[in-house]
């Protein structure tokens, strides 16, 4: 498990039904691709978020495979269409297993 791995999402509090709104979700991770060597020359292990899902009121909304060219701390926006109020379930997936999941709700306005 990343030990600096922290999710931050950003929803509205509310919306009306129908309405399209926009979701934005990052995670702090140092996404290391496998590739680079350290100092005494070894491979560094690949430790990247491998996939990223958001529900909302349990449909998917989004799902995401993420490859090792993402950039640290990835960061994705997307949108949504209000259907009712829930909430909505955030979770990244990464390589050593680890799974970090964030949730908010949102109101029907």
């Amino acid at each position: 498990m990343a030990e600096d791995a922290k999710p931050r999402v950003k929803v509205p509090k509310s919306a009306k039904a129908g309405e399209v709104f926009t979701i934005k979700a990052l995670i702090s991770h140092k996404m290391e691709s496998g590739q680079r060597k350290d100092a005494a020359g070894e491979l560094i292990p690949r430790s990247i978020i491998n996939r990223f899902t958001c529900d909302l009121g349990g449909v998917n909304v989004i799902d995401i495979t993420v490859e090792p060219a993402v950039s640290t701390n990835p960061y994705f926006e997307f949108d949504a269409v209000m259907a009712d109020s829930g909430e909505i379930k955030f979770t990244w997936y990464d390589d050593d297993g680890s799974v970090y999941e964030d949730v908010k709700t949102i109101e029907r306005a």
